[in-house]
């Protein structure tokens, strides 16, 4: 079976140009005590019996004339708890030789008070020697004074290839939308996104975590090392973001998460929507990386799936995204609510005949429509097309005939957190 580094490819740069959502790699998918009571006794007299009385549980006289227990309630969520404020699925990896200081500028989307980060190591083994969190100032300098993460009760830790580590929770309180600062001094491999989309992030060799000021060195835009943050804070809706380069937020060589759809939906609902979109991806990799990208988070509540752009062109695509769609519903549906968006236009294609990938695309909108998924079904053509040809998008609206621009990404949270506030309960 091909592990998910068969796909790279999908990712081509050409004199500088990169164009992250081309068409996905097939392949098969492999098979699938109570506590005591310690109160002091009480020293007033009484005519109670010493032996405590067992009290019967209450009794409901249900339809059928039968008496019955009344069952116990259902659990409710804890009042607080740790979800994830910021996500991003790191699939590539960046390789350090001596000791570099990242200071990756980070948008946390959850108020709380404690918050924990969660690195992952890239292709091969990562030592992290030292880690800070503060509130980002600017052009690389800290706007509080940077707070020591720990592992354990240790400053730092090493761990092999792909391998994720959570740092023990530190006092940190943070509101929602807050820009934080996450340094680290590692060498070795670091997990890392594929484009630019995290300006005011720095890289400078040597030890700089915890420098209050600019660290100096070079912009690092890229996603790296930093997989997750989660805050305690008051139980509630979280959502992740399953995707492609449209969902991750690539527009052109310049990108920055917080133009891309789920974090404006965010913004326009006041609740977390992290993103694991990953450039290039079709539904075979999202299966194949589900678990340590998406279901691996805690806490969250609802999934958002825009995938198979990628998928569409071979002769039997159609088929094989159907499939994989469903196999993705069922492994997503004891973990959230699943929402499935339909694809949106795509006025060419990289490598498949584009013949093939215009008569896919509508046969598998016009499935999700019908309720081929099972889920609930949001339509995204449906605000981005041109009202007299499916296959366009509206003018202004695209940056390369396959990727959304800035405006086209802010109709799309539009009516993403339409539907949700409709349909969602928010």
């Amino acid at each position: 079976m091909r592990g998910w580094r068969a796909w790279l490819g999908v990712v081509v740069c050409t004199g500088g140009l990169l164009v992250a959502c081309a068409d996905s790699t097939t392949g098969e998918l492999p098979p699938e005590a109570l506590p005591e009571d310690t109160s002091a006794p009480s020293s007033v007299e009484s005519d109670a019996p010493a032996a405590p009385i067992e009290v019967a549980p209450a009794l409901v006289l249900n339809d059928d004339g039968t008496v019955r227990a009344t069952p116990p309630p259902p659990e409710s969520p804890p009042d607080a708890s740790f979800q994830p404020g910021f996500h991003q699925a790191l699939r590539w990896s960046h390789g350090v030789g001596s000791v570099v200081t990242f200071r990756m500028r980070v948008p946390v989307a959850r108020e709380g008070g404690r918050i924990r980060v969660t690195f992952r190591a890239g292709d091969g083994s990562l030592t992290l020697q030292r880690a800070t969190v503060a509130k980002a100032g600017t052009d690389g300098a800290l706007a509080s004074m940077p707070v020591s993460l720990t592992f354990d009760g240790k400053p730092g830790f090493s761990a092999q290839a792909r391998a994720l580590v959570t740092s023990d929770p530190v006092d940190f309180p943070v509101s929602f939308r807050d820009d934080l600062a996450i340094s680290f001094e590692v060498r070795g491999a670091l997990a890392a996104s594929a484009i630019d989309a995290f300006p005011g992030s720095y890289s400078r060799s040597g030890t700089h975590a915890a420098v209050p000021g600019a660290i100096g060195g070079q912009p690092f835009e890229r996603a790296i090392g930093v997989a997750t943050v989660d805050v305690e804070g008051p139980t509630g809706r979280a959502f992740v973001a399953l995707g492609d380069s449209i969902t991750e937020g690539y527009m052109d060589m310049k990108n920055d998460t917080r133009n891309a759809w789920p974090a404006l939906v965010e913004a326009q609902l006041g609740v977390p929507v992290v993103n694991a979109g990953v450039s290039g991806q079709g539904y075979y990799d999202a299966l194949e990386m589900l678990d340590s990208e998406v279901l691996a988070l805690q806490g969250i509540t609802d999934c958002l799936v825009l995938l198979g752009t990628n998928d569409l062109g071979e002769e039997d695509s159609l088929a094989q995204l159907q499939a994989r769609l469903l196999r993705m519903v069922e492994r997503l549906t004891p973990f959230c609510k699943v929402w499935v968006s339909t694809l949106l236009p795509k006025e060419k294609s990289n490598h498949s005949p584009y013949a093939v990938v215009k008569v896919q695309r509508l046969a598998f909108n016009d499935w999700l429509r019908k309720g081929g998924s099972g889920t609930e079904v949001i339509d995204l053509e449906a605000v981005l097309r041109q009202p007299g040809n499916v296959h366009l998008f509206i003018d202004g609206l695209e940056a390369d005939g396959i990727h959304p621009t800035a405006e086209g990404h802010r109709l799309m949270a539009d009516e993403v957190s339409r539907v949700l506030r409709e349909r969602g309960g928010l």
